[in-house]
């Protein structure tokens, strides 16, 4: 075998390895983000929120069968703690009590294999206790609790059980 040949075979490889496609593709989309329950007041911040929410949901997807397409739509969207006006900093100061400020988002899916839904609804999801326990999130990070919520969501409703268990 030649050079080029060996060349060749190794670029075809590689280009198969990067075609390969690992868990499901996910689309995820807001309807009418202006009207949620709860979110940031700048647009940048809302963005954010957004842009968080959706990549989270591109992570979780990782981990679905490859094939499997996951289609998201946030209805509502209510964060955990409460707005308090800050005039120190042009960023809006989210403060986290643990009372009636837990996060909530309102969503419709639908888990589809080769065009065949094989799950599908629309839940409200809620984490009353959010303050309580363990975060796997750091302190630092955006949408931590929802997050977490959301995780929690995934694996109990999408992730499809362990064969014995």
């Amino acid at each position: 075998m030649n050079t080029h040949s060996i060349a060749a075979a190794l670029l075809a490889a590689i280009l198969a390895l990067m075609s390969a496609r690992t868990g499901a593709t996910v689309v995820v989309t807001f309807t009418d983000p202006d009207k949620y329950a709860d979110m940031p007041y700048s647009v940048y911040d809302k963005e954010r929120v957004m842009l968080n929410l959706r990549e989270h949901f591109d992570r979780l997807g990782a981990t679905l069968p490859a094939g499997q397409d996951l289609n998201v739509e946030i209805l509502d969207i209510d964060l955990a703690g409460r707005m308090e006006l800050n005039l120190r900093t042009p960023h809006d100061l989210r403060v986290l009590r643990g009372a009636a400020d837990w996060p909530t988002i309102t969503l419709r899916y639908a888990l589809v294999y080769q065009g065949k839904t094989l799950k599908s609804g629309q839940e409200r999801i809620a984490d009353m206790a959010y303050l309580q326990g363990y975060n796997h999130y750091s302190s630092g990070e955006m949408l931590r609790y929802e997050k977490q919520m959301l995780d929690r969501w995934f694996r109990k409703t999408l992730v499809p059980p362990k064969a014995g268990i």
